[in-house]
């Protein structure tokens, strides 16, 4: 098994285009990249930690390869916002790749280069590359949060744009 970790925003969104795929083992939502030790929700909100809202994902990579994490990771951000993603904004909320390994860490660069150059985006591609560091789980009422409150968690996404970003940009 391997872990991979990504940031793309609020971690509720990020959970359910990795779930219930053959090869994943989990998915937990959490903070990564941050100077606190044993962050909590409030800290990281703050936007002064220095962490991100992550997903991380446990997997067999001889089933579900990492590039694939990569290819389902990208059409769920805008990679040329630093400010965060869609309605949330801050710097907890900004897209970044956390590589656990050389192999991944090029296989991100690798696929971030086919995304600016595609053509696909005007402005920069501005999503980090970063080395994985301490991961902290986040409290359990952000965990499977889309199926503890699907009403909340459905309006949330609803009314914050990304659904028409990927449909716009990502088709």
């Amino acid at each position: 098994m391997e872990k991979a970790t990504f940031a793309g925003g609020c971690f509720w969104c990020m959970v359910t285009p990795f779930e219930e795929l053959e090869g994943i083992h989990g998915i937990v939502s959490g903070y990564m990249g941050g100077t606190v030790d044993n962050p909590t929700y409030e800290q990281v909100k703050s936007g002064t930690s220095g962490y991100y809202e992550v997903v991380q994902i446990t997997f067999d990579p001889e089933v579900f390869p990492y590039k694939r994490l990569l290819d389902l990771y990208w059409p769920q951000i805008d990679p040329t916002d630093d400010g965060g993603q869609f309605q949330d904004r801050g710097s907890q909320y900004r897209t970044a790749i956390f590589y656990h390994n050389d192999s991944q860490k090029q296989a991100a660069e690798e696929t971030k280069l086919a995304v600016a150059e595609s053509g696909r985006f005007k402005k920069p591609i501005v999503t980090s590359i970063l080395p994985a560091s301490t991961f902290y789980e986040a409290e359990e009422y952000h965990q499977d949060f889309h199926k503890k409150n699907p009403k909340h968690y459905k309006e949330d996404r609803a009314k914050s744009g990304r659904d028409e970003f990927i449909q716009t940009n990502w088709k």
